[in-house]
């Protein structure tokens, strides 16, 4: 029986597209030499296409000020993580995201700040670039953190319950904790389109958890609300800053509203040049409508 670190191991080794690791080595060599590793993960990698879509990474640096020749940018990653950018490559284009191995490591661990990043990386992602054998394993490690965290936090609410179940359980959490244009059903399909990877991996970050003390459900119900709470602002905020340092930021967030939400965004002139002020106009109509949630 494989244990759960043998499981992400070899999920992040699994191969990609040869132009996926051309974009991450670019990426790693715009903030070297702290780059310690480039995860590839989302909707890309989930349907294997690439062409008009926008490919997702996480960059891991080892500390902010070496990542950085800006001396803002390092204040405003350490201050309000992670930092986000687009970046064009062989024809392609992307967003990443950054954090330092330090951050990634408590993101993906019970006493995350949010739950954005182990709901993340409980999901599938590929090792894509490493600095050295020493960062391949601590990404590793820190990637087998994600699952049992987000589990963990779920299991309470579920009274026992199917490795799927509580998956399902905990993806509607995490979704509900952060501003998304998603369809309602999005985490039964995530769950769904790869099941016996869920059941896997569920059975052993289960045998993780059983390790650890067990948390009431009254007491894990009242930290959902309070992440949700937290994670939606938090969401509002990183949106602010994502208007410095992403460009095309409007434009990416009509795409992926119309793309999730199946709404028609048209953005004016005006909405591109002053992306932050396009997001709030925004945001009360897709609200409404429940484009986003």
């Amino acid at each position: 029986m494989a244990s759960l670190r043998e499981l992400v191991s070899a999920e992040l080794s699994a191969p990609v597209d040869l132009r996926v690791t051309a974009m991450a080595a670019a990426i790693a060599a715009e903030h070297a030499p702290a780059s310690r590793a480039v995860l590839f993960y989302g909707s890309c990698l989930r349907q294997q296409k690439l062409e008009g879509l926008m490919l997702d990474f996480y960059l891991i640096v080892s500390d902010y000020g070496s990542a950085y020749a800006k001396r803002w940018l390092a204040a405003a990653n350490r201050l309000i993580p992670p930092n986000v950018f687009y970046f064009e490559h062989g024809g392609l284009s992307a967003k990443y995201a950054v954090l330092s191995e330090a951050d990634f490591a408590h993101e993906c661990g019970p006493d995350a700040w949010t739950v954005s990043t182990a709901a993340r990386f409980a999901q599938p992602s590929r090792l894509v670039w490493a600095a050295d054998e020493e960062a391949r394993a601590r990404t590793i490690d820190t990637v087998a953190r994600a699952a049992p965290t987000v589990l963990g936090w779920t299991m309470p609410l579920q009274d026992g319950g199917a490795p799927l179940d509580i998956w399902r359980r905990a993806f509607a959490n995490t979704f509900a904790a952060e501003l998304r244009a998603e369809r309602l059903d999005r985490p039964d399909s995530l769950v769904d389109s790869d099941r016996q990877r869920y059941e896997l991996f569920g059975e052993a970050a289960l045998r993780v958890l059983k390790q650890r003390p067990s948390v009431n459900a009254a007491h894990a119900r009242r930290w959902w609300r309070r992440m949700q709470r937290h994670g939606k602002r938090y969401s509002i905020v990183r949106l602010a800053k994502a208007s410095f340092t992403f460009a095309g930021g409007a434009d990416y967030i009509a795409w992926k509203i119309n793309r999730h939400a199946g709404t028609a965004i048209r953005l004016k002139p005006w909405q591109r040049r002053w992306p932050l002020l396009a997001a709030i106009s925004l945001l009360p109509r897709l609200l409404r409508s429940g484009a986003v949630q």
